[in-house]
């Protein structure tokens, strides 16, 4: 598992966890928590997207280029 996919399964941990679904009728103290949690949550999804299609272009980049990697 690349470091894109663990950044953006963080994401959604604390997109679904963290944050979840907010109170109907919650006090200004959890909807300032949730607010924090949904902005760490979008961000971590965003960076983790980008961090992973930057990895796969430099694979292909490196596949087409032939600078395989050796084992």
């Amino acid at each position: 598992m690349g470091k894109g996919n663990i950044i953006f399964v963080i994401g959604l941990y604390y997109l679904i966890v963290k944050a979840g679904i907010p109170y109907q009728d919650s006090t200004e103290e959890l909807r300032i928590k949730y607010a924090i949690n949904m902005g760490i949550s979008e961000t971590l999804i965003i960076n983790g997207f980008y961090v992973f299609v930057l990895g796969l272009i430099g694979k292909i980049v490196a596949f087409v280029l032939g600078l395989k990697k050796h084992n």
